[in-house]
């Protein structure tokens, strides 16, 4: 997703450290989300998303999301996964303030029907990084950044630092605060929810990517991102809200925190007043994304479920994580890093999009020509991706609930060498499904209501 900052890691170790969960087990079969809804289905039916952001940052203009093809979502649907998160830029919608470029619209269209045929749910996602155009990046539009004249220095190999710029910071500021920018945001929204309330492919909208701000003189990095979050975050996620509720939409809205929550710090976000909110942080970690291993010592991944928690357990929502996964993934602890990320992930979220399927080197998730990059299989497992009913316990072997009136329950499974047997328990059918090797597969299971229902899959 991007080389973090050394400059970072040097200021958060001004934070205080989140406190750490107790040792968990690295098996992949615990479910633990106690206080923290599931995301659901306009059924009412038990979600969980398995998938992978699908970007195209180089071209604009009428090449703009070329890079996207159809090849994506039929080869993310080939391995078993249900969802994609589409990176979208509102300087390519908006490139003159009140122009909106129908061309744009009619791209993202055109990928939102792939990923339909492909049965893909897409989160829509209103990406920047390091705000945008107007310092080499891409997001919020020229004619939308103010700096006050503040100065402004590229860090080559580095731009995670550029975030703490202060043109680029005062351009955050100027976003939250000026009405004629809050009002050309909240239309930009409205633009999208307007044309996309109704695909089916859409599952909801991320407001905005990795938001950042202006740090104040003496502030340390965690005091300005629970700031941020307080002051300027939450009402600005209100206003966008309320702007696609306004378009007619009812798809869930996804809120991010700072990426600062990545190193462990709990958000100060507050009540979105929306009914329904997804909490949709990042999960990443400063030492792995400058290019380290993984450091089992460190406790990462239980610091920063501690904190990652909290926010949905308080208030009540879902939480999805919007991107994971690390550039350097052949280094030899990662293999752990995925197997312990996985499962930590499974334990209080409804689901994630990894960074990124593209055919490559860095982060893709495959090569050039389709093959799995080093750990990266890890993430294909057998899952639930759609539960009628009340869950009691799930994991990548067995599934147990109690069904209710939504319709089926859809299982997915991903390609094995050996195929797969799912064996369902109770008052439900089909008992029995052989998978053959090598291909994906989807298993409806339908039960009467009030019964409770095991599913166990198990290799061919």
């Amino acid at each position: 997703m991007r080389t973090v900052a050394l400059a970072l890691a040097a200021l958060l170790t001004l934070a205080p450290a989140a406190p750490a969960h107790a040792d968990r087990t690295d098996r992949v079969d615990r479910v633990e989300r106690t206080g923290i809804p599931e995301l659901t289905d306009d059924r009412g039916r038990v979600l969980t998303l398995r998938g992978w952001n699908v970007e195209d940052k180089t071209h604009r203009g009428d090449a703009a999301l070329s890079a996207i093809t159809e090849r994506h979502f039929r080869d993310m649907r080939a391995r078993g996964f249900n969802a994609a998160r589409l990176l979208v830029f509102w300087d390519d919608l908006e490139p003159e303030r009140g122009r909106y470029s129908r061309a744009y619209l009619r791209r993202i269209e055109r990928i939102l029907d792939w990923a339909e045929r492909y049965g893909i749910q897409v989160l829509i996602d209103a990406h920047q990084d390091v705000f945008g155009p107007a310092f080499g990046h891409r997001g919020i539009p020229e004619w939308a950044t103010r700096t006050d004249g503040l100065p402004f220095t590229p860090h080559p190999g580095d731009w995670f630092a550029e975030y703490f710029e202060p043109a680029v910071q005062r351009a955050f500021t100027h976003l939250y605060e000026d009405e004629d920018l809050r009002r050309a945001q909240a239309r930009m929204w409205r633009v999208l929810a307007g044309r996309f309330a109704h695909h089916p492919a859409v599952l909801g909208y991320d407001l905005i990517n990795e938001p950042m701000g202006e740090l104040r003189d003496g502030e340390d990095l965690a005091t300005a991102a629970r700031r941020i979050e307080r002051d300027h975050l939450t009402p600005m996620y209100n206003r966008l809200a309320d702007a696609v509720c306004v378009a007619g939409d009812d798809n869930w809205v996804f809120v991010e925190p700072t990426p600062i929550v990545g190193e462990g710090v709990p958000t100060g976000l507050g009540r979105i007043e929306d009914p329904k909110v997804v909490y949709a942080p990042h999960f990443y970690n400063s030492a792995m994304e400058a290019g380290g291993d993984y450091d089992p010592a460190a406790r990462w991944i239980e610091s920063y479920e501690a904190a990652v928690t909290a926010y949905p357990e308080e208030y009540g929502v879902p939480v999805v994580v919007g991107e994971w996964g690390p550039l350097n993934n052949a280094l030899p602890n990662m293999g752990r890093f995925y197997r312990e990320a996985l499962a930590s992930l499974n334990r209080w979220s409804s689901g994630w999009a990894g960074y990124v399927w593209c055919y490559g080197g860095g982060y893709c998730a495959v090569d050039g020509a389709g093959a799995w990059r080093t750990n990266k299989e890890r993430t294909a497992a057998p899952y639930a991706g759609a539960v009628a009913g009340r869950v009691v316990s799930r994991s990548p072997e067995r599934l147990v609930y109690v069904a209710g009136r939504g319709g089926s329950t859809e299982l997915s499974l991903p390609p094995a060498p050996t195929g797969w047997r799912v064996e369902v328990a109770g008052r439900a059918w089909p008992r029995t499904t052989v998978v053959a090797p090598g291909t994906a597969h989807r298993v409806a299971v339908r039960a009467v209501p009030g019964a409770a229902v095991t599913v166990t899959v198990t290799r061919g």
